[in-house]
């Protein structure tokens, strides 16, 4: 039988270890790559096409989501099964819109972590039990109550995601030039469109807006340029 690929993309070495130990043990599954960044797992998974990608979504300059979705167009033979601390409803049905084929929260033991790896690579999705039933409550809901709402939010690009999470991690105009290799003039037309979509009009808006949404977690401290 042909060997189950893993990548592992989380910012904790000592998580990265335990992990890579933990699939060790299982002799369909090999390890073949280590990120402890977001940029750096889709940089990563373009060069290794593992068959599965094991994403944390707290991840330092990319955060899961974004990098989840860059993932899937640079190598799209790959899946992605998230493993986060975070259970919320909205970061699962965000990581379900760009991609991820499954969700695990880290409470979940190896052995789960395992089945889903192999369960997503039979082409199956894979939540956690209790992040599935209320998956299928708030289908059933929508469904339900397909009352029309409000203007649909014009969705960000990938650049302007970017720049939002460094912006938020409390990088200055010409930081964020330096880490995505764009001018500085640029950065600050992304910051504008930024602010113009989510209708934030200062930094520490965007910084608390990447806070709600799961970009960045809420240990980073809010900065002005």
């Amino acid at each position: 039988m042909k060997r189950i690929t893993v990548m592992l993309a989380e910012d904790h070495a000592i998580v990265r270890e335990g992990l890579r130990s933990l699939l060790g043990l299982d002799s369909e599954i090999e390890v073949v790559g280590e990120a402890a960044t977001g940029r750096q797992a889709v940089e990563l998974a373009r060069k290794l096409r593992p068959t599965v990608v094991v994403m944390d979504i707290a991840m330092p300059l990319l955060n899961g989501f974004e990098a989840t979705r860059q993932i899937l167009l640079v190598a799209p033979g790959t899946k992605v099964l998230v493993l986060s601390a975070h259970s919320d409803d909205e970061y699962v049905a965000h990581m379900a819109a760009v991609g991820a084929s499954g969700y695990l929260v880290k409470q979940n033991s190896g052995q789960v972590l395992v089945h889903a790896i192999k369960e997503i690579v039979a082409g199956h999705s894979y939540f956690s039990p209790s992040i599935a039933k209320r998956l299928g409550e708030a289908e059933r809901r929508s469904r339900e109550g397909g009352a029309a709402r409000g203007k649909p939010r014009r969705p960000l690009t990938a650049r302007e995601a970017e720049v939002l999470q460094l912006v938020a991690e409390g990088a200055a105009n010409k930081q964020v030039a330096a880490e995505l290799g764009i001018s500085t003039k640029t950065v600050e037309k992304h910051r504008q469109q930024l602010m113009d979509k989510l209708n934030i009009h200062d930094t520490a808006g965007l910084t608390r807006h990447a806070i709600a949404t799961g970009v960045i977690e809420n240990s980073i401290q809010e900065t002005t340029d």
